[in-house]
């Protein structure tokens, strides 16, 4: 399985994002789909977490905020990102964790300006 994120960008504080990450290849269940974000210096921080029985868990920092889904038709795992803050402001990578197995896509800069 091959992911590709897209959707990032400069937004201003309060505005929105939306991320998408694309899936290439059948992603096989039971199946865990996550966004990530790091900045420089800190670890890796979960952002997001849905799985194939639609469960989500998202980080308190971004809860009421961000919402992750899935779209089976387009096979992607998307990050609707609202009311964006300055400490929103990162990298965002998606991961699926499949049947044991662990896919990284590349990372998408998102920058909220204040």
């Amino acid at each position: 399985v091959q992911l590709q994120a897209s959707g990032g960008g400069l937004v201003q504080a309060g505005g929105s994002l939306r991320l998408s990450c694309a899936a290439f290849g059948t992603i096989a269940s039971p199946a865990l789909m996550h966004w990530y974000r790091q900045t420089p210096g800190n670890e890796r921080e979960l952002v997001a977490q849905i799985g194939t029985s639609e469960k989500t868990i998202y980080a308190d920092s971004v809860k009421g905020r961000f919402t992750i889904s899935r779209d089976n038709s387009k096979n992607t795992i998307d990050l609707q990102m609202n009311n964006l803050r300055s400490e929103d402001t990162a990298v965002y990578s998606c991961h699926v964790w499949s049947r044991g197995d662990n896919y990284w896509g590349q990372g998408t800069q998102v920058t909220v300006s204040s």
